[in-house]
């Protein structure tokens, strides 16, 4: 069924804005025998995390030969919002950058100030401005401001080997139907959102996520995270610890319309937010940040030159912090205790960059050629060559 709305959505140039109940229906990770650390969440998703709601806006339109303009057409948008949308209290936050190619809006507020305002954004390179200015309209519209004015956090990974990019096809009402969808639902994965177009380790990639929960004596804290994963080479990649890109070689074809040698090394870039529950400062947010890059490491990345590995956590406790006119007492998870919330984070964010390439669809690039998606078979078959 979802592989059918697919390609009626391609045919027919079908916007497609939802939270992810369609993804209940795709085998994820686990369910191919994908060995993982540590304890999921109900959902397995970022919004295991209390009121963290997700929202995704997927415009797939055309085939065949690229024309600036027209397509074809694989991109569109992901909303995260840490205490829903109902909501303008902004939360403690952290950010950190592996690889600084690639954009996220709003982050020297976050280092100056410490906490983020409003949700979290994210797209293609080339629609970071567009999806911006959307998010402050609908801010203004809805009297969501914190501040008189707005630094929306909006983050990309480039999506051009697939999509239009230079088309500018994502539009205001793409971000505002993404927000509308916004839910604490489980959150679809592969083709949707800003993670449509895009390609990772050779693979077609996209929209992943993944959560954890901890145990009574570390504090019962759940962690959440998602990815819109587009980096890596082939060749790097590992699941649980499988040379997979090793064992499944990229076809030998003329390279895809668009495509130069220099891309086929590395595409590039990855965003990660990690949501939590715990009690944790902005200082300590930049230390879960840190932690996502060793979940990336698991699936083998190393961050090239032309890689835009941007990470982003934040926590939904201490709610009112922001507003307090006098002096205010905050809760925080004394560093002692930190370290579960690390391994946490970086168990979740193997596992949402897995998710993601099991989720994802081969889809056509613009000479026809497929971008392939993992073939499960095959990695259930590579799980048990190795022993996993």
């Amino acid at each position: 069924m979802i592989r059918g709305m697919r390609v009626i959505a391609a045919l027919l140039g079908i916007v497609v804005a939802a939270s992810a109940p369609l993804a209940q229906n795709k085998p994820r990770a686990r369910d191919l025998g994908v060995p993982f650390d540590g304890m999921p969440g109900p959902f397995n998703a970022i919004t295991d995390v209390r009121g963290v709601e997700v929202g995704l806006t997927t415009i797939i339109r055309g085939q065949g030969v690229l024309k600036q303009g027209e397509g074809p057409v694989r991109t569109g948008v992901t909303v995260i919002f840490p205490r829903g949308k109902a909501s303008n209290d902004p939360v403690f936050a952290g950010w950190f950058s592996q690889n600084g190619n690639g954009e996220m809006t709003g982050t020297t507020w976050i280092d100056e100030g410490g906490f983020m305002e409003g949700p979290v954004f994210i797209t293609n390179t080339h629609s970071v401005g567009v999806v911006r200015d959307a998010a402050i309209a609908w801010s203004v519209k809805q009297g969501k401001l914190f501040q008189p004015w707005s630094l929306p956090v909006v983050a990309e990974t480039w999506d051009g080997s697939l999509n239009d990019i230079n088309g500018f096809h994502v539009k205001p009402e793409h971000v505002f139907q993404a927000i509308d969808s916004a839910s604490t639902a489980q959150v679809a994965e592969g083709n949707v959102g800003g993670g449509t177009g895009m390609i990772c380790y050779g693979f077609k990639c996209g929209t992943g996520t993944a959560s954890r929960t901890l145990p009574q004596p570390s504090g019962e804290y759940t962690v959440g995270v998602l990815v819109q994963a587009n980096h890596g080479r082939r060749s790097e990649l590992r699941i649980a610890g499988v040379p997979v890109g090793q064992d499944i070689p990229p076809p030998r074809a003329p390279r895809a319309a668009g495509l130069t040698a220099r891309d086929e090394r590395e595409l590039g870039s990855i965003i990660i937010v990690v949501a939590t529950d715990a009690p944790l400062l902005p200082h300590q947010l930049k230390r879960i940040a840190r932690r996502a890059t060793m979940g990336l490491a698991r699936t083998g990345a190393t961050s090239g030159n032309s890689s835009g590995d941007i990470f982003l956590a934040f926590s939904t406790a201490n709610d009112g912090a922001a507003s307090a006119q006098r002096e205010i007492h905050v809760n925080m998870l004394s560093n002692d205790r930190i370290s579960a919330l690390f391994s946490a984070t970086v168990e979740a964010t193997e596992e949402a960059i897995v998710n993601a390439l099991v989720a994802a669809e081969t889809m056509s690039a613009f000479d026809g050629r497929p971008v392939e998606a993992l073939p499960h078979n095959r990695l259930r078959e590579l799980l048990k060559k190795y022993g996993r």
